[in-house]
């Protein structure tokens, strides 16, 4: 239980990490041309703030032990068992 919270809390500070510190991971990662051609322009910062943004998210789930409840819902249709 204790290592599911400081997993999901380490998650979680990576998120935070970059969406505060974009341009730092800018510098690591150089320009995305995906994102650059389907987001416009600073489309690689948007996509490093949407995947931080996700982290947290994640982070949370971990934390709060609903990460398994979220997976099934969102993947129950393709296996009919799982429900």
């Amino acid at each position: 239980m204790i290592a599911r919270i400081i997993i999901g809390l380490i998650i979680v500070a990576a998120g935070v990490a970059m969406v505060m510190r974009t341009q730092w991971f800018m510098s690591i990662v150089g320009q995305i041309a995906w994102a650059e051609a389907h987001l416009g322009g600073g489309g690689s910062r948007a996509l490093l703030k949407i995947i931080g943004l996700a982290l947290i998210f994640i982070g949370f789930l971990v934390v709060t032990n609903m990460w398994e409840s979220v997976i099934v819902w969102i993947l129950g249709p393709l296996f009919p068992g799982t429900r």
